[in-house]
C-alpha cells in the first residue's frame, strides 16, 4: 500500500518514520514546530534493537560509524564503592553488538539526511491534528509527551503522571573513561562519554512535583552531589549554569489503543516513559519501523494501524512499566542494602537489548 501521511513532530520517531515511508513510496509531510534541527543536546544510548531498526531504514552502518561504543561502567555509592558493574561484553555476546552513543542532534541529523528537502516543514505548529485528516490518508502523532495529537484522539482521559523525581541534564567539556550511575538516598547522578572531550551528565532527585531549589539549580546540584566520588565534583565545577536543563519527569498513562480512526501515535506521544532504562529514543525508532512495515504490507489503512497497535502497544507499555519500577528503586531512601542487592540482581540479568 502507498498513500499520503502527515507526521506531527520532527523528533526521532517522526523523522525515522518519514524516512521509512519515503523509501517505500509514500508522500510524506512532517510538521515540526521548531525552526530548525537542534544544534546542541545531550547524549542517547542506541541499543542493539534500535540499531537493527536503523538497519531497516538503511542508516545502521552510519549510526555505528558516527556513534561512540559504550564501554563497561559501574553503579556506585556516593563514596565510590561499587554496587555492580555494567557488562557491555555480555550484551555483545547476547545481542551481537553493544550500545552506540550518539548525541540527540547527531541522531536527528542522520535521520534528516535521508529525507529530500521540503519534506520537513519547520516552524509549523499544528494546533488541531484532526484538521489534517481530510488531506492525508494517515495522521501520525510523533509530537512528544505533551502530544496535541493524543489530546485530539483521547481528550483529557489519560493525563500525564508525575514520576516522583525532578531531573537535570547537560553536557560538559570533559573526558571520562567510562559511564555509570551513582545512587544515594533518593538521589542519583549519571555520566556518559558523548564524544571526544564531551561528557553527558544527568541528575535526579526525589521531590514534589514543581520543586525548584531556592538557591538555583547549579548551586543545589553542587550542594547535593559535590562531595560524591570523583569525577562528579570536578564535572560539576565545569558545568555552565546556562546549559543546564531542568524538568520534572512525567509518564504517559497507559492508553487503551495507539490508534483512533486514521490517527496513530508513536514514540513519547504514545508511551513516554521515565529515562531510567535509556529506552525512549530506541522505542521510538522501533515504533517507526513497525509502522512503516504495517503501512506498506497491508491492503488498507485500518488493517495496517490495527497491526501496528497489536505489535507495539503491549511491548512498549511493558518497557514503560519496567522503567517506572527502576525509577522507584532509585528513589529509595531507606533499606539501601536491600536496594543494592536488588540492583545487583538486575545487573546480573542484564538490561533489555
Amino acid at each position: 500500500m502507498r498513500g499520503s501521511v502527515a507526521i506531527v513532530g520532527g523528533g526521532v520517531g517522526g523523522l525515522a518514520l518519514a524516512g521509512g515511508l519515503h523509501r517505500a513510496g509514500w508522500a510524506v509531510t512532517v510538521f515540526e514546530r521548531a525552526d530548525a534541527l537542534p544544534a546542541v543536546g545531550t547524549g542517547l544510548g542506541i541499543w542493539p534493537s534500535a540499531l537493527r531498526a536503523l538497519d531497516r531504514l538503511g542508516l545502521g552502518d552510519v549510526a555505528r560509524e558516527r556513534g561512540l561504543p559504550q564501554a563497561d561502567g559501574a553503579m556506585r555509592r556516593p563514596d565510590g564503592s561499587v554496587i555492580g558493574t555494567i557488562d557491555v561484553q555480555r550484551m555483545r555476546r547476547r545481542h551481537g553488538e553493544g550500545v552506540r552513543l550518539l548525541s540527540r542532534p547527531a541522531l536527528l541529523g542522520l535521520l534528516a539526511e535521508a529525507l529530500p528537502a521540503g519534506v520537513v516543514r519547520f516552524g509549523a505548529t499544528v494546533a488541531d491534528p484532526a484538521a489534517l485528516l481530510p488531506a492525508y490518508d494517515v495522521v501520525v502523532g510523533a509530537d512528544g509527551i505533551r502530544s496535541a495529537t493524543r489530546a485530539a484522539m483521547f481528550g483529557d482521559r489519560f493525563p500525564l503522571r508525575y514520576a516522583g523525581v525532578t531531573a537535570w541534564r547537560g553536557t560538559v567539556a570533559m573526558d571520562v573513561p567510562a559511564g555509570g550511575e551513582t545512587w544515594g538516598r533518593g538521589r542519583k547522578f549519571g555520566l556518559t562519554p558523548q564524544a571526544s572531550g564531551v561528557t553527558n551528565w544527568y541528575a535526579a532527585v526525589a521531590a514534589p512535583e514543581g520543586f525548584r531549589p531556592a538557591e538555583g539549580d547549579l548551586v543545589a546540584l553542587r550542594r547535593w552531589f559535590g562531595d560524591w566520588h570523583d569525577p562528579i565534583p570536578a564535572l560539576l565545577e565545569r558545568v555552565d549554569a546556562a546549559g543546564v536543563l531542568h524538568h520534572d519527569v512525567h509518564m504517559v498513562t497507559p492508553l487503551p489503543s495507539y490508534v483512533r480512526g486514521r490517527s496513530v501515535l508513536l514514540g513519547d506521544a504514545a508511551h513516554a516513559m521515565t529515562p531510567d532504562l535509556g529506552q525512549g529514543a530506541c522505542q521510538a525508532l522501533i515504533d517507526a519501523v513497525a509502522l512503516v512495515d504495517a503501512l506498506t504490507r497491508s491492503a488498507d489503512v485500518p488493517s495496517a494501524l490495527a497491526d501496528y497497535d497489536r505489535l507495539r502497544r503491549r511491548p512498549t507499555q511493558r518497557m514503560a512499566a519496567m522503567a517506572a519500577r527502576a525509577g522507584r528503586l532509585a528513589r529509595v531512601r531507606r533499606f539501601l542494602g536491600a536496594r543494592d542487592a536488588v540492583l545487583r540482581a538486575v545487573l546480573s540479568v542484564g538490561p533489555p537489548g
